[in-house]
């Protein structure tokens, strides 16, 4: 475990490669003590601190819900991070590239809260009555770690890699969708580059949602009515920057896109 200033160290030097688009050396390498209390606690305290300079939280992402990344990194579960409000980006506009470090698009079905979930002991069924509408997402993910050299701790303090969020226009209820089968086609410069299914996600998506209010009840914080979760990618990151437009069309909702510059 760190010492306290340790950990408001790493918060200092992880919000500094954000500010300045320059990756650092892996948390894990520079303090191999660093555990997973830390590294919440570091979220914590960049969260702490956008919220004091006047950002709010929007919602939360669950990241780390493929197979096969949990067996990449070792763990048997996933992980989450905050979405605050000056992440999200109009649907067809452009993120600027050179605002980011090394960044990756994910293809998403976004869950919009109708009421707050209960949690702990939230399920399926509570997360489908819960929800106001499924929404299609591109999420922009990015590291500070250089070179996308992570270890748990080092995308759990790094809030989970998250960066930017684009919503689509589609929208469905939940309980309308088999949210376990829902496809998805992604394009990058108009050619298919990732194509995948909801099911990707711990086998439906739903099951993170309910994973991510249980977790987050542990820290006596609730997802709320209009938060927005994104609760995994359906298929592989893809890699973007300056110049790429991005387009992913999902079963039954329709189209999301967005641009770099």
């Amino acid at each position: 475990m760190l010492e306290t200033a340790e950990r408001e160290r790493a918060a200092r030097i992880l919000a500094e490669a954000e500010r300045t688009q320059r990756p650092i050396d892996p948390l894990t390498r520079t303090w191999p003590g660093i555990e997973v209390p830390d590294a919440y606690e570091i979220q914590r305290i960049q969260v702490r601190q956008r919220l004091a300079a006047g950002r709010s939280v929007r919602g939360h992402k669950v990241g780390l819900t493929s197979r096969a990344m949990q067996r990449m990194l070792g763990v048997d579960q996933p992980d989450f991070g905050h979405l605050l409000d000056d992440m999200f980006v109009c649907e067809g506009g452009t993120i600027f590239a050179g605002d980011l470090c090394q960044p990756r698009v994910e293809f998403e079905l976004a869950f919009v809260l109708g009421e707050t979930l209960p949690a702990p002991g939230c399920g399926v069924a509570d997360v489908v009555r819960s929800t106001a509408y499924v929404a299609p997402a591109i999420e922009v993910i990015d590291s500070r770690i250089r070179d996308w050299k992570i270890a748990l701790c080092d995308t759990i303090a790094d809030n989970a890699s998250s960066a930017r969020v684009v919503l689509g226009p589609g929208r469905s209820a939940a309980a309308d969708l088999d949210l376990r089968l829902v496809g998805v086609l992604a394009w990058k410069n108009g050619e298919v580059v990732e194509s995948g299914a909801s099911g990707a996600v711990l086998g439906n998506p739903a099951l993170a949602v309910a994973w991510l209010a249980n977790a987050l009840a542990a820290f006596g914080v609730r997802l709320e009515a209009g938060h927005v979760i994104l609760p995994g990618s359906c298929t592989a990151a893809v890699a973007v920057g300056a110049g790429d437009v991005v387009r992913a069309e999902f079963a039954d909702l329709g189209a999301v896109g967005v641009s770099f510059a």
